[in-house]
């Protein structure tokens, strides 16, 4: 464990190593950060990221981190539970909620509970109506490597009161370690997905993949005409864990990915800014210089009775997982 900076507003920030076989990982207890994958005998990272902590409070704030208690959109920041209307914080163009605003899991300090050569487990809380969102809440995420070079999440929530969740990791992917991800391939197990109007929130439509340019059934070659934010419907609810998107660079590094969730973000990289921020690189990031896979419950689903529910009651906690592998091919 080293320091890896201090917080402008306070709070030390330590970044923790992991490894085995062929696979390093590294995470900081700001956000419970994927700050850096490794394969060995590749020089960079596989992962978009920043040695610099500034980064992470600024234009990286979402780069490796975990996003909750609700990811994506929730529409005009207000759900209804139990005959009660929630209020949130409309940080979106329009009046919506993205990520659930500055209360959001992303902003914590996470604690070390067990730090191991190849595992590392994390914990959060958050109080009683913390963001608008009720219950006390707690969160639990373990990181494991496992030889070849397989990267483990598993992330666990409860709360004392029934509540919204939807928690994902926000990795942005490129294998190749180039300032964009064109020329990767990538392929997805979902001939489902939902389309999105003008703010990016779900019609509440779930449409095929086929004849549009969301078919990603067989592999497709990402680049400059890439144009997606989209959720892609997995199956229509939690499910054992299984493989879901297969990414592959120009230089033949693999990704494998494989969930529980029943659904996909695939977010372009259309609005990456750096500020002048250096990632891995050395350099700033550019638009495209990652693709986000961010496993999730679909977006919405308060506003979408018809989409898999993202309640979590009292004495029912939480559990989801999700897996890297990564290899090397030819």
């Amino acid at each position: 464990m080293t320091r890896f900076g201090t917080l402008a507003g306070g709070g030390d920030v330590d970044r923790l190593v992991i490894s085995a076989g062929d696979l390093t990982a590294a995470i900081l207890t700001f956000g419970a950060i994927l700050q850096d994958v490794r394969l060995a005998g590749l020089g960079h990272s596989l992962t978009l990221g920043s040695d610099v902590l500034a980064a992470y409070e600024g234009p990286y704030n979402s780069f490796g981190s975990i996003i909750g208690p609700v990811a994506n959109r929730i529409r005009n920041a207000t759900a209804q539970l139990d005959g009660t209307t929630l209020h949130f914080e409309p940080n979106m163009i329009g009046g919506h909620t993205l990520h659930s605003g500055k209360a959001g899991l992303r902003k914590k300090l996470w604690q070390v509970v067990d730090h191991q050569p190849d595992r590392l487990t994390l914990r959060a809380e958050a109080e009683d109506s913390e963001g608008g969102f009720p219950g006390y809440r707690s969160w639990q995420v373990t990181y494991v490597a496992e030889a070849p070079a397989t990267l483990t999440m598993t992330l666990t929530a409860s709360t004392d009161a029934p509540t919204l969740m939807n928690t994902v990791n926000h990795s942005y992917w490129n294998l190749d370690g180039s300032p964009t991800y064109h020329g990767h391939t990538l392929r997805l197990a979902a001939d489902r997905y939902l389309p999105v109007n003008e703010m990016l929130l779900p019609t509440g439509q779930i449409a095929s993949v086929g004849s549009t340019a969301f078919d990603y059934r067989s592999p497709q070659t990402l680049g400059p005409q890439t144009m997606v934010d989209h959720n892609f419907c997995l199956s229509d609810g939690r499910a054992p864990l299984r493989p879901v998107a297969w990414l592959t660079g120009t230089s033949g590094v693999t990704m494998e990915m494989s969930t529980t969730e029943p659904g996909l973000q695939v977010y372009d990289g259309n609005t990456i800014r750096s500020d002048g921020f250096p990632g891995h690189h050395g350099t700033p990031y550019g638009l495209q210089a990652g693709l986000a896979l961010e496993a999730q419950f679909w977006p919405d689903a308060p506003a979408n009775p018809n989409f898999p529910s993202i309640r979590l009651d009292p004495g029912q906690p939480r559990e989801q997982v999700t897996r890297w592998a990564f290899g090397k091919s030819g």
